[in-house]
């Protein structure tokens, strides 16, 4: 294999800013910082790191900071609605790519500040327009969760 197709097998990198151009989410709701490993249609690895300053320690829990179940899959979430949105090159404003369904959600490992993400994303299938993907958030060589979820684009509100 040479080096153009080592490159290609790899996906690209896409950073912040390409990040918050395809999803509608910001601070403190972004989930995700940059992402590697974007494959067009296939796959693509979500990445962030979790700071001490994340707003939702202080109350979850005191003194032994986890950060929520609930947001480890809305960053698969929104790994996932990276990759479809830069497949689909959709319009910021124009469509959103919104979660239907959460399936096979499990929780193997708690994610604590200083922890960095790998959000690894595989897109299974598309359906009548509904996206099925699989995720897992890592840490180092840790799955921390998993699960199985479907969205599809939607039309933005104005």
């Amino acid at each position: 294999m040479g080096e153009t197709e080592a490159l290609a097998a790899r996906g690209q990198s896409i950073n912040l800013d390409e990040v918050c151009h395809y999803l509608p989410h910001r601070f403190p709701f972004l989930m995700i910082d940059r992402a590697e490993e974007f494959i067009e249609g296939q796959s693509i690895t979500g990445i962030k790191a979790v700071s001490a300053n994340e707003p939702f320690f202080p109350g979850h829990f005191p003194g032994n900071p986890v950060m929520p179940g609930v947001l480890l899959i809305e960053a698969m979430g929104q790994s996932g609605a990276l990759l479809s949105s830069k497949t689909l090159d959709l319009k910021p404003g124009q469509q959103t790519i919104m979660f239907l369904g959460v399936e096979k959600g499990k929780f193997r490992r708690p994610v604590v500040p200083g922890d960095y993400l790998r959000i690894p994303v595989k897109l299974l299938k598309i359906r009548r327009n509904i996206h099925f993907y699989e995720g897992e958030v890592r840490v180092n060589d840790a799955v921390c969760a998993q699960c199985t979820f479907s969205a599809m684009a939607v039309p933005s509100k104005a």
